[in-house]
């Protein structure tokens, strides 16, 4: 090697070292990073901490269920059958399963009375019978007066039977739904259903 190339290389050495210094020594320089992607992943966290999970996003609590809808207010049965064929077979069920009958009022035949004193009012559904039996059963009736005095309201009980083109309806009030938020509620509720079950047997198959 030439005495020439050789200054020129020990120039550029000499050159290098001086521009590592002066780099080391100003607080203003960039860091310099070796070593690829992982050196310069430790260099921002120069802990060594693992790196921060993303943030995920908290579900929303569930809306509640909503509470099941309440059954309507009364019950009511269609059958297609003659007013009195069939009162006289849910009479006979009533009897047959520890219930009695108090009173049978045909209210049909007693608003009849008032038709030309209220004209054009009168009976305006057109309705061809209207029946009613009045019953009571001794045990439920002190069941109910037992969980609350008050729910006696419902004693005694009554169904009532309308007729209309050939079709007659039973009707119901629920003893449940009367005494919904009444501590008498799940006796009425047993109540219901027996008398409900009664109606039942006592209709044609």
């Amino acid at each position: 090697m030439t005495k020439t190339r050789k200054g020129i290389l020990a120039a550029l050495f000499c050159l290098g070292g001086m521009v590592g210094m002066a780099q080391a020594q100003s607080p203003d320089a960039a860091p310099v990073v070796t070593g690829g992607m992982d050196a310069a992943e430790g260099a921002g966290n120069p802990a060594g901490d693992p790196p921060a999970a993303p943030a995920t996003e908290v579900a929303a609590p569930a809306s509640p269920a909503a509470p099941p809808p309440r059954p309507a207010n009364v019950y009511v049965r269609k059958v297609k059958a003659p007013l009195n064929q069939i009162y006289k077979r849910v009479f006979t069920s009533l009897e047959n399963n520890g219930y009695f009958v108090i009173v049978e009022p045909n209210i049909g035949r007693n608003l009849a009375h008032f038709a030309s004193r209220w004209g054009k009012d009168y009976n305006r559904n057109k309705l061809e019978g209207i029946r009613s039996m009045v019953f009571c059963n001794g045990w439920y009736a002190n069941q109910v007066s037992n969980a609350d005095p008050d729910m006696l309201a419902l004693c005694p009980l009554h169904i009532t039977l309308v007729h209309k083109a050939g079709e007659t309806r039973i009707l119901f009030v629920r003893p449940s739904q009367v005494a919904f938020d009444s501590p008498a509620r799940a006796v009425a509720l047993e109540l219901e259903q027996d008398v409900i079950r009664t109606i039942e047997e006592g209709l044609p198959r």
